[in-house]
């Protein structure tokens, strides 16, 4: 029963927070037609104005699913207000550490930049403030950016939640859980019986458990974290292809060093089957060796990053209908506010539903390569 209320609790704490927030934006709008009214500008000025100030939505969407050196917390342009980060920056310089409010003066030798690809690159500054492109080459930025803090706040979170309920078993063994033992509980039992025992078995399951927790409680809180839109909140970390990308790498790691001989022998000349076959089956099983954690990796990122695309997206139509005067802002505003509320509570299942099947799918990899395939060696034996 508790953990029915600790559930409840959370998807209305959700449901406030994604409500206030979309109340907070609706009211922004209103503000800058305020201001706007507020100064006459010539004909002339205030075209060329309505032009720089337009509002542009893939825009918007881009800077909040993306990665970046600040933690932006509300405004735009110089009234925008944003925690600097640490800047770490290794060149043939040395090491420089500052904050990141100090890359657009490049008072310290470094600028972040657009690139002629698209992309954003830290160079290095001359004397003079140009670009020093041989510098540049040398250039290693460790800086610690809005997705590193929000795995680190994401890490001492775990460490709190982990901690605080092994310290509860201590000091009361063989008791009912309460606090947040009693929260943390039912999901270690879950991932325990439903997920680990069942994928890889109950004789070699242990050796796996405490990775299998660690990713499944990571992309958990992770996922919930990046639906909060104020600070600790926002980041959109496995959304990013980056997080993904290590995270499938380590479960293809792990598998790799736990198979076991009967594994290796299915990817590269599977028993019983003839050898004409093989030189078509075995380039699919090592395919299929490579292709598990790419996809993995697809799953999540793909998933998380819809979710973040498509409320965003609902959500930037209170501003575009503002602009167009139409007299639906009202109406759209709360059209897009029942929306995100709507996906905002989809996003908690999908939040959990991806990090069950990425550690189930993880799992189950992990059991295939273990697994000894007795039966199979009896049958070839036979024959």
């Amino acid at each position: 029963m508790a953990y029915k209320h600790s559930c409840f609790r959370t998807f209305s704490l959700r449901f406030l927070v994604l409500f206030a927030f979309s109340c907070f934006s609706t009211l922004a709008v209103a503000g800058d037609e305020d201001n706007a009214n507020a100064s006459r500008p010539t004909e002339k000025q205030a075209s060329a104005e309505a032009k720089e100030e337009k509002f542009n939505a893939g825009e918007t969407i881009m800077e909040h699913i993306g990665d970046s050196h600040e933690w932006h917390i509300a405004g735009k342009g110089e009234h925008a207000i944003a925690i600097p980060l640490p800047v770490i920056v290794y060149s043939k310089r040395g090491l420089s550490v500052f904050l990141s409010s100090h890359l657009e003066d490049g008072s310290h030798g470094y600028r972040f930049e657009k690139a002629k690809d698209g992309s954003h690159r830290m160079v290095a500054l001359t004397p003079e403030g140009t670009v020093d492109e041989e510098m540049t080459k040398s250039v290693w930025d460790l800086s610690i950016t809005k997705n590193v803090l929000s795995i680190f706040i994401v890490m001492g979170l775990m460490l709190w939640i982990f901690v605080s309920a092994a310290n509860a078993y201590k000091r009361a063994p063989g008791t009912a859980p309460t606090g947040v033992r009693s929260f943390v509980e039912p999901l270690i039992i879950f991932v325990r019986d439903d997920i680990a025992k069942s994928s890889i078995g109950e004789k070699k399951y242990m050796k796996y458990l405490p990775f299998l927790l660690t990713i499944f409680f990571f992309i958990w809180i992770t996922n919930l974290l990046g639906m909060i839109p104020i600070f600790p909140g926002g980041a959109n970390v496995t959304g990013n292809i980056a997080v993904a990308m290590t995270l499938a790498v380590i479960v293809f790691v792990i598998t790799t060093l736990s198979g076991k001989a009967t594994y290796w022998r299915h990817v590269f000349a599977m028993p019983g089957v003839p050898k004409g076959i093989l030189v078509l089956l075995t380039p699919i099983e090592i395919f299929g060796v490579f292709l598990k954690p790419f996809v993995l990796m697809i799953r999540l990122f793909a998933n998380i990053l819809a979710g973040h695309i498509i409320a965003l997206s609902f959500f930037c139509l209170i501003f575009i209908f503002a602009e167009m005067n139409t007299g639906l802002g009202f109406g759209v505003s709360i059209l897009s506010v029942a929306f995100t509320v709507f996906m905002g509570m989809l996003e908690l299942l999908v939040g959990f539903l991806q990090a069950y099947v990425f550690t189930l799918l993880a799992a189950m990899y992990f059991g295939t390569a273990i697994e000894e395939h007795h039966a199979e060696h009896a049958h070839v034996e036979a024959h």
